[in-house]
């Protein structure tokens, strides 16, 4: 390794910590939310519903966020292609902690009524826009740095960031639970996990503070200077590549779909339905989240070899198939089997989101990069994960579980249906810049 070699190592390996850590953090925020919202928000925030209405809404308020998400595509996508990806990722690593924060202190309906539900759908919808801001950023910050011939690989780290922080999330819920009392638990416990959100973002906000802008971004800020500003970035992504990125978010919908039914809905239906103790769906959650971050990698890595679009297509078709099977095996109510299932609902998505960040980002030029991978990427999890959770007690109630199978593999054909439509960019260069604003008007 000469001298050189050695001084570009350092910066690329503090990429790959910085975006995994990033998106470890903000997606941890996210997923206790989640876990919460299946567990205690129905009793503290919506008790006046009853249980199975309140349990509704509580899921519900889950999907607040993926309303959200899109709104913090745009405007962080544009901050991001206007004034550089690192800037932009502290400010959503920041609207991230001080919101999950601030639900840890939220008093609940006994003390503030009907105040306290509508508090937290606004803390919810912020998380959304962070988390929405957040993912392209990341994925742009480890994909272009990456080396040529490495995007995938890259790519991996901020996609190993759900993965981890559904494990953490699960395993911090576990802790507290098993600690604390059943009424501890309730009445504050549930709070912890949420006030540790402080640590982590402080954490992250050490190592994000320390990178430099990538250089794929500064070269496009010297091009700026020679030449007319370029159109604002929304309308230049929605101007030029509408259709592209409405095919790339439905590609990766089917990944979004299973794997925010394992994530979210699983484990109001383990711990109800099928009455498996809550400590043993938490633990298999932290399964789970190790299973979808080893699939993710092993996607990653396989789309530098064979190619994204080709990875991506293969992992839907495996989506298919793990959405059909996977809820049979999760309704025998066996331990061992429900584990098995959820981590079908983790293989199918992993494998098909390991190769994301490469993919969306080498589908669009740099001036609008952010704005349009984050919109991409937003736009499947508003279709694949936050409709599926949403539906599924409905389907359950009037179908069987069997229609949760049917639900999730039209997802797998729709991503598949996308898939096809797509071009492989596996050689395809990060250096390619917009035309100028007069070009844009001329098109």
């Amino acid at each position: 390794m000469t001298p050189h070699d050695g001084e570009a190592a350092l910066p690329t390996r503090r990429i790959a910590l910085a975006s995994f850590a990033g998106t470890t953090i903000e997606f941890y925020d996210f997923f206790i939310y989640g876990t919460a919202a299946a567990l205690v928000f129905p009793k503290v925030f919506f008790p006046a519903l009853g249980t199975a209405a309140g349990t509704i809404a509580s899921l519900a308020s889950v999907a607040v966020a993926f309303v959200a998400r899109p709104l913090g595509s745009a405007l962080f996508g544009h901050l991001g292609d206007r004034l550089g990806r690192k800037r932009t990722l502290v400010y959503t690593l920041l609207l991230m902690g001080l919101s999950t924060v601030a639900i840890g202190v939220l008093p609940g309906s006994a003390t503030l009524g009907i105040a306290a539900p509508i508090i937290l759908m606004v803390l919810r919808f912020l998380q959304g826009v962070a988390v929405g801001g957040e993912w392209g950023g990341a994925a742009l910050l480890a994909v272009e740095y990456a080396p040529p011939g490495k995007h995938g690989r890259f790519g991996m780290f901020p996609q190993l960031g759900p993965g981890t922080a559904f494990g953490l999330s699960s395993a911090t819920f576990l802790a507290v639970e098993l600690v604390l009392s059943p009424d501890a638990f309730l009445a504050w416990g549930w709070r912890l996990p949420f006030l540790l959100s402080a640590l982590l973002v402080g954490i992250g906000l050490y190592v994000r503070l320390r990178i430099e802008e990538t250089p794929v971004f500064r070269e496009l800020h010297a091009e700026r200077e020679r030449r007319i500003q370029d159109a604002a970035p929304l309308r230049a992504a929605f101007g030029r590549d509408t259709r592209l990125i409405l095919l790339a978010g439905g590609t990766v919908a089917a990944a979004f779909a299973l794997n925010y039914m394992g994530t979210v809905y699983l484990t109001t239906y383990g711990s109800t339905v099928l009455a498996i103790p809550r400590p043993t769906m938490l633990a298999l959650g932290v399964v789970g989240g190790i299973v979808l971050a080893a699939a993710t990698a092993a996607g990653a890595a396989a789309s530098d070899r064979f190619g994204r679009r080709r990875v991506v297509l293969v992992g839907n078709v495996v989506t298919l198939v793990c959405g059909l099977i996977a809820f049979p095996v999760i309704d025998t109510a066996n331990t061992a089997l429900v584990g098995i299932g959820l981590c079908l609902l983790m293989i199918g998505g992993g494998i098909v989101l390991g190769p994301a960040a490469a993919y969306l980002a080498e589908l669009f030029t740099t001036g609008h990069r952010y704005t349009a991978a984050g919109m991409s990427y937003n736009v499947a999890t508003i279709i694949g994960g936050g409709v599926p959770p949403v539906l599924a007690a409905g389907l359950v109630a009037a179908y069987g579980s069997n229609a949760i199978g049917v639900m999730l593999g039209v997802y797998g054909v729709l991503s598949i249906a996308c898939g096809l439509l797509l071009p492989e960019t596996k050689e395809r260069s990060l250096r390619r810049i917009d035309a100028p604003a007069d070009a844009l008007a001329q098109q």
